[in-house]
């Protein structure tokens, strides 16, 4: 898989699992209509989610810090020695 494809992945997976984490808001929104007790069960689905697509996120940015540095590193060739 492409380091971007998992960076993103992360990225988007992090962003839906905090804007999901605000789950007291949801209740409320959700409240109105009747419709809260759809929530009890979202924290032990939410954090988990949360901590892993943080996860992938952290593994996609080392995996292009890794690559970006073996792009950059300059190897001399060896003039004198055949």
């Amino acid at each position: 898989m492409k380091d971007t494809i998992i960076l993103q992945t992360g990225i988007i997976g992090s962003a839906m699992a905090a804007i999901c984490c605000a789950t007291p808001i949801l209740v409320m929104a959700l409240g109105a209509f009747g419709l809260s007790a759809w929530l009890v069960w979202a924290d032990y689905v939410l954090i988990p989610a949360l901590v892993l697509f943080l996860a992938i996120t952290a593994y996609g940015l080392w995996r292009c810090q890794r690559a970006a540095a073996c792009c950059t590193s300059q190897t001399q060739p060896n003039k004198g020695r055949p």
